[in-house]
């Protein structure tokens, strides 16, 4: 029989490991890179809030939209083609959904 592979922990970053290392990498403390995070995260706030454009795209990496999906209004007797039988299904309210989408500077970096 042949030995098992070693297991890789398959587990993601850390918000002290990420300032950490983009701190060594650009030789800035790590106070500094947390001002920096935290813009960005205000700056995505702004633009998809009630008052933005709805859009927010980090070039090369990824685009952030916003979408509102109209509500829903209740059904009787919907056929659920799975079981055959008929149901009720309840009315939905508006909500906003984000959707993230991936581009090709990113898409180019996983491969």
């Amino acid at each position: 029989m042949a030995k098992a592979a070693a297991k890789k922990s398959v587990k993601s970053a850390t918000k002290t490991e990420i300032l950490t290392s983009i701190a060594t990498a650009t030789e800035l403390p790590k106070k500094k890179v947390a001002e920096v995070l935290d813009a960005l995260a205000a700056e995505i706030k702004k633009n998809l809030g009630s008052r933005g454009p709805g859009i927010f795209t980090l070039p090369g990496l990824v685009k952030i939209e916003k979408k509102k999906v109209p509500a829903r209004p209740a059904q009787k007797n919907v056929l659920n083609r799975f079981t055959g039988e008929y149901q009720d299904r309840p009315a939905k309210p508006a909500s906003v959904k984000v959707k993230v989408r991936a581009l090709r500077g990113l898409k180019d970096m996983v491969q």
